[in-house]
């Protein structure tokens, strides 16, 4: 565990090199990949270090996300249009859905 911490720290400190006004916040793990928020995205990143890649590029802000038990997905709160809802976006990258629809404030738990 440790050297997966000193791993993610290594990569966020690279990563924090060039963009260094943000803070990194609520990590999440799949067997592969870490995801995180960043500036208002979710970003992931190799496990193993590498280059952070954005997943999220949406109007408004995400936050806590949270990998499928497979990892092909990420769930997450997105506040669009002044409503907080949860989407849920290919681990990979590309158009969130929305699976909350109701006026009051939706946050992804876990």
């Amino acid at each position: 565990m440790a050297r997966l911490s000193y791993g993610l720290l290594l990569c966020l400190a690279a990563f924090a090199e060039t963009n260094p006004l943000y803070l990194y916040q609520q990590p999440t793990l799949s067997r592969t990949h870490i995801a995180f928020v960043y500036a208002g995205d979710i970003w992931t990143v190799p496990r193993g270090g590498g280059a952070a890649r954005r997943i999220t590029t949406g109007p408004g802000s995400e936050r806590n996300p949270v990998f499928s038990p497979d990892g092909a997905q990420i769930a997450f709160t997105g506040e669009y249009d002044g409503n907080v809802d949860v989407y849920v976006v290919p681990a990979g990258g590309g158009v969130p859905r929305r699976l909350t629809w109701h006026p009051a404030p939706d946050e992804v738990l876990g």
